[in-house]
Order: C-alpha cells, then structure tokens, then sequence
C-alpha cells in the first residue's frame, strides 16, 4: 500500500504546505483522511487517478479538514462519475457534511452516501477494516484505524512438490483441502493435501490516522503496534502551553503516544504555519521516538 501526503499544514496554508488530507492507495482504490482546501489539485499533481477516490473520511468539521470535499465532489459530477462515494464524519456531524454537499443545490448523478463514524468498526471488505475512535479536540473528532486483514500465501516449493498448480489454489482456498488426482504422475497421488499444509499467514499492516487532538489514551490503544501512526504536531514544545488552550499536540506529546503504543514509524503533520524550518519539532520529537518523520506535500511512503 502506498501513502501519500497530499497536505502537511494545519488550519492555514502556505507556500510548501497545503492543508490536511492523507492519500491510502489500496488495491486500485484511494481513500482519503481529511479534505482540506485544495486537496483535488494536489491529488493531480502528486498523479493519483482522482477517479479511485472511493471513500473519504472526515476526522471533524473545522474548515481546513473539510473544505475541500466541495469542490471534489462537483468535480466528479462534472467527470461523469457512476460509482458511489462514501463520506464518513464523527456521530451527529452530518447536517453540517450536507449542507457543504447540497449549498448551491446542485444535481449530482451519482450517489454520495454519508455515515456516521460511530466508535468501533465503521467499514469493512474481503481486505481490511476501518474504525474510528474518539480523540480530545474542541469540537467532536475521530480518528481513524486502517487494519489491511491478515492473508494467506502459499509455500511455494511445497505446492510444486505436490503437484498443485492452476486451478487447484482456488479450489484449495474455497474447500480447504484437495484431492491430488490419481491420475498425476508422482508420490502424491490420491493423497489428501489440507490448505494448512501448504500456505503461511502474513499479518495485515496498520495505520492509525489521529489529527487534531491533545494526548490522548484512546490514541495509545488504537495505535498499539501500529506499522504507521499519523498523528498532529501543531506545535513545538515552546508553544505547548498553546498547545494545550487549543487543543492541539506537541511533537513531543505525539512521539510519546508513538512510544508508547510501540508504533514502528511515526508521521507528524498539521504543521502550524508559524514554523519556517521543522528542525526543532523533528529534533524534539526523534529524542522520544527515533523513527519519526515530518513529510513534505507530496512525500510518499511505502507500507
């Protein structure tokens, strides 16, 4: 999976930073985290294919995380599209969601379909769950849990040695054993060979979205052994009492979450506009957890 980030910023813009949306490609699909002002612009620039945009989920209703849903969504009518649209906001925000989707009355002919991002399991297919959870903002915020499911492979040498091949993996997986036809030359003929016997499991990746928000215990569940936690660093620890007033986190106050949810990569964005150099947020944030990054626009990570 390849996650792209599309806007670092937080609350305004600037020339370097665009405000907050994170870009999940998934199996030929794209979900989005937050829409802020611009983000179908920096989709195209970064070439994503704005098409795969399936699902959008709105962390809270502050302008700079949402915004951007509509101009993004009358594009789409404009482009014909078909396929329905899924735009998930916290419990009891979609008279606002609606009314940013419905203000110049607009027909669209495709089906935009808003849910509640209730605590718990909030999505789910044949690959991955998402869940929301609640984080510690000024108005109601959610953050966001992408679990990809864990997923069989087969041990390769071991199949050929049995003879399996074609169509006998599908009729393995549907069954969960098979029948080596007697009519197959080697030692394994006639035998029964069990699904365990030939694959392995390979556990899912994580990536935990958590922006805005103070410290926060549920974020430390949530992001338990995390692959990738996402998570706001609005300020530097020289402006934590703001911080704090706002409702907002220190980079130092995310690497702590990230330590102590033992994440594997720590990504801070919602970058304050206040900040023209981010060597003392990475430098304040690496001394708690070593594996921190601050992307740029545009910056890509492979999972």
């Amino acid at each position: 999976m390849k996650i792209v980030f599309l806007g670092t910023s937080g609350s305004t813009p600037t020339k370097q930073r665009n405000l907050p949306s994170v870009a999940l490609e998934y199996n030929g699909e794209i979900l989005l985290f937050d829409c802020g002002e611009g983000t179908q612009r920096q989709v195209m620039q970064n070439s994503l294919n704005i098409s795969k945009i399936n699902k959008i989920f709105i962390s809270h209703m502050h302008g700079d995380h949402v915004i951007g849903v509509a101009g993004l969504i009358r594009t789409f009518a404009l482009n014909n599209r078909e396929k329905p649209l899924y735009i998930f906001v916290p419990e009891g925000e979609e008279k606002k969601i609606n009314a940013l989707l419905t203000f110049d009355k607009i027909k669209f002919d495709y089906p935009i379909i808003v849910k509640e991002a209730k605590t718990g399991v909030i999505d789910k297919n044949k690959d991955y769950i998402i869940k929301a959870f609640r984080l510690k903002h000024s108005v109601p915020t959610c953050g966001f849990i992408f679990k990809e499911l864990n997923r069989l492979r087969f041990y390769k040498n071991k199949c050929m040695s049995y003879g399996i091949k074609g169509t006998m993996f599908a009729e393995l997986k549907e069954k969960g054993f098979i029948n080596i036809n007697k009519n197959i030359k080697n030692k394994n003929k006639g035998k029964r060979i069990n699904l365990k016997d030939v694959t392995y499991e390979v556990k899912g990746k994580m990536i935990v979205y958590a922006t805005d928000t103070r410290p926060f215990i549920n974020t430390v569940t949530a992001a338990k052994n995390a692959d990738l936690l996402i998570h706001e660093s609005t300020y530097a620890n020289d402006n934590e009492n703001l911080a704090k007033e706002r409702m907002h986190s220190t980079a130092l106050e995310a690497a702590l979450i990230a330590k102590k949810a033992n994440c594997k990569k720590l990504a801070l964005l919602h970058i304050s506009s206040r900040y023209h150099s981010i060597d003392t947020m990475k430098k304040e944030a690496k001394k708690i957890f070593k594996n921190t990054i601050i992307p740029n626009d545009g910056d890509i990570l492979e999972i």
